[in-house]
């Protein structure tokens, strides 16, 4: 939080009130001029109170010398009246010019006072004028960083649709994988299924080719048995017609 000291007072910075940091700065100033001025008027009447009885008194010494002069002396009041060396006269002249004197030291203390304050009032607008550019720049900053913070935030929830989207076609993928997985299952299972089968019908088939070929071969034998008893009856001797024709009729 930023401080501020203007005469002897500590104001705070801006802060998250709803007063914004010249309110502060001037609610702080006026209550300072309040304190400082609030027996001004009494103190000032006091003092030219007792300047004007000062003077008073003064002239009136004075005057009362002037009287106790004449009366020493009777014939000075028609001798020396009319003449600047009537002592009435001047005592009443340095009674004026003692006033006119005290009316210039107050003209020139309160002179002295305006330029004081008028001195402490560019101080304090340099400082309103410094804190003024320096809330510009902190608006400017808040702004910009608001806009990135907008841009941020939007950006967030692009992405957390993304994430969505993402995770929603991951969960159609996990849908798609369980179904394939149970479909490679079933798929296995039938393909087990059919290797029993198969491997059942390739055994039915390999005894009946088992058996075929030993059919096939119990033949060739036979026909081996038979061509070489042909062959056999063909190398026998061929004897007269007759007696061919008895062996013929089996005689």
């Amino acid at each position: 939080m930023t401080t501020l000291s203007l005469g002897g007072g500590i104001l705070p910075g801006p802060s998250s009130s709803s007063l914004s940091f010249q309110d502060v700065i001037r609610h702080r100033l006026i209550e300072r001029n309040e304190r400082e001025h609030a027996y001004a008027s009494i103190i000032d009447q006091y003092r030219r109170l007792a300047q004007q009885t000062r003077l008073l008194k003064e002239r009136n010494q004075s005057l009362l010398r002037a009287v106790s002069s004449v009366k020493s002396n009777p014939n000075a009041s028609t001798v020396l009246v009319g003449t600047d060396e009537n002592p009435v006269r001047a005592a009443y002249t340095t009674s004026l010019e003692s006033q006119i004197s005290s009316m210039r030291d107050e003209l020139a203390a309160a002179y002295k006072a305006q330029s004081q304050a008028t001195q402490r009032l560019i101080a304090v607008n340099d400082t309103l004028h410094r804190h003024e550019e320096q809330s510009r720049v902190d608006a400017d900053a808040i702004t910009r960083l608001n806009d990135e913070l907008g841009m941020l935030r939007r950006k967030v929830s692009q992405h957390t649709e993304i994430l969505g989207e993402k995770d929603r076609a991951v969960q159609t993928l996990n849908d798609e994988l369980s179904a394939l997985t149970l479909e490679i299952s079933q798929l296995e299972s039938r393909n087990g299924a059919l290797k029993e089968d198969n491997a059942a019908l390739l055994s039915r088939w390999i005894d009946k080719m088992n058996s075929e070929a030993s059919k096939i071969n119990e033949a060739n034998l036979f026909y081996e048995d038979m061509k070489s008893r042909h062959d056999a009856l063909g190398d026998l001797p061929v004897h007269s017609h007759g007696s061919g024709n008895g062996l013929a009729n089996g005689t």
